[in-house]
């Protein structure tokens, strides 16, 4: 210990060095985070431009021959339909996709990251959303510009980028972002949500593996209010489907008996606000 000591006192200006040696590598990781991000938002955009280019040969594809053009106007002349009821619907799929995950909590537990604004990638998807959401027709006969639908084209393109990226990103981390202690308690949750589900389970049962996912997730999960009516939907439905494919109650069964149960509902607690 004594050698030690006797180093420290006859080169204790080695310190500065050292301290300017770890400032630079802090600055070169920052830096190198810096040109990943860069290079993930350039790889979004370009992505974007690809699918935006994808889905209009697609709808080139689907006219007539001699209705074929490369002339863009961007007057206002009306729009084709094929071409935005196709943008339409690719919108739709982007937005059922990711509802799968919105309100399915399995599926948030499972990947968190997708409903997690603070993900650089998921707030990219969704201000992406936001933008395809503003720009989009009442429907596929609404009178617009050829220059609405190619801004509505781009939007739409680069949502579904962004939404692919968001998920593979997603996929990616699953539960990496999260401690220990709190992989823990998404572990616990997840097969407390079985439990919630299950048919074969008690209605109090259910209850009680119900309230105590609800539990489990508070402060690391938020649940939307959909997603929690869609699992107490779950919680309930699970037990009465079997009922009601029995014979239906006698005239002396009394409405108690008749009745199923509902999932105790617990006040929602937000612990973040959703980008």
């Amino acid at each position: 210990m004594q050698p030690l000591l006797d180093f420290a006192g006859d080169y204790w200006w080695l310190i500065f060095p050292i301290m300017g040696m770890a400032g630079g590598a802090a600055k070169a990781w920052e830096r190198s985070a810096k040109r990943r991000h860069e290079r993930r938002i350039e790889t979004l955009r370009m992505k974007a431009q690809l699918k935006t280019a994808q889905i209009e040969a697609r709808a080139l594809s689907q006219k007539p021959r001699g209705q074929r053009t490369t002339v863009v106007d961007t007057t206002a002349s009306p729009v084709p339909n094929d071409l935005l009821a196709r943008l339409l619907a690719e919108h739709d799929e982007i937005t059922a996709r990711w509802l799968d995950y919105e309100l399915d909590v399995a599926k948030l537990i499972a990947f968190p990251a997708m409903s997690d604004g603070r993900q650089p990638l998921t707030a990219a998807f969704l201000r992406a959303k936001r933008t395809a959401d503003a720009l989009r027709p009442a429907s596929a006969e609404a009178k617009v510009t050829e220059q609405q639908v190619s801004e509505y084209l781009d939007a739409v393109g680069a949502y579904a980028v962004a939404f692919e990226i968001a998920e593979k990103d997603a996929r990616r981390l699953r539960d990496s972002t999260f401690t220990d202690a709190e992989r823990k308690r998404l572990d616990r949750a997840q097969q407390l949500l079985k439990v919630a589900v299950d048919e074969s389970a008690t209605q109090a049962e259910r209850n009680v593996a119900y309230k105590r996912v609800r539990e489990e997730l508070d402060g690391l999960i938020l649940l939307s209010d959909d997603a929690v009516q869609v699992l107490e939907k779950q919680v309930a439905r699970e037990i009465a489907a079997p009922a009601a494919a029995a014979s239906a109650p006698s005239a002396e069964s009394s409405p108690e008996t008749a009745s199923t149960p509902e999932p105790e509902r617990m006040p929602l607690r937000r612990t973040d606000e959703q980008s």
